[in-house]
């Protein structure tokens, strides 16, 4: 049976226009994730706050303020927690972690990491590491939608970061570096192709110092 031509091109005018509406949609919630987490009080990050927005958090002393400041960057949370030691209490340090937190790598963070993070015990732990490597935050949203809220993975979304792409990464996907603003933005982007990391660390030396460069490499990554 022969389906006349304007029925087919009806037909057709439908499923793209159901892909298309379908694509929309998954923007619109993409888009909404992302503002649910801008909304959200993030966590301040200890390698960029100053020693008096530190010292207003109830927990931190003054010498503990001071040793922050002194001592970093801080390349990962797990030393940011060994400098604050026995200070603390456990049930403390989950209370301060919830206001201050290095943002972990949730490609590369291992899982004595993803523990620190407040609400987070082994089973959780487990689902961050079973979906890696993450591509985008949209991939974390939905995997880790399987297990908890929107509004849970909202709240976790604002511990973890994914490296950018130094060679392919977007101006936007830059500017989600903590510290990163338009005049760096563009020195990123500058030295395109980067060859290895090590350009990257001359490169950008040319601008900050080396704990500066330290402290960004941990945001990106070159693909081989």
């Amino acid at each position: 049976m022969r389906i006349p031509v304007t029925a087919l091109s009806a037909s057709i005018t439908l499923l793209l226009a159901g892909g298309s509406f379908a694509q929309e949609e998954t923007k619109a919630k993409a888009e909404d994730a992302s503002k649910k987490v801008e909304a959200l009080p993030r966590p301040l990050n200890p390698n960029l706050a100053k020693i008096d927005e530190l010292g207003k958090l109830s927990l931190l002393s003054e010498e503990l303020c001071a040793k922050i400041v002194e001592k970093r960057p801080f390349l990962g949370m797990s030393k940011f927690d060994a400098l604050i030691g026995d200070e603390l209490s456990k049930e403390q340090k989950s209370e301060l972690y919830a206001k201050v937190f290095i943002p972990l790598n949730l490609n590369a963070a291992p899982e004595e990491e993803i523990l620190l993070v407040p609400g987070v015990g082994k089973k959780m732990a487990h689902e961050f590491d079973e979906y890696r490597p993450y591509k985008n935050l949209s991939q974390f949203r939905r995997e880790i939608g399987k297990y908890v809220d929107e509004k849970e993975v909202a709240r976790l979304e604002s511990f973890v970061f994914i490296p950018a792409d130094l060679n392919n990464a977007s101006e936007d996907d830059f500017k989600t570096i903590p510290g990163v603003g338009k005049k760096m933005v563009h020195e990123f982007m500058e030295y395109r192709p980067y060859k290895n990391i090590e350009q990257f660390r001359r490169e950008i030396g040319k601008y900050v110092d080396e704990k500066e460069v330290a402290r960004l490499e941990r945001y990106v990554f070159i693909k081989e």
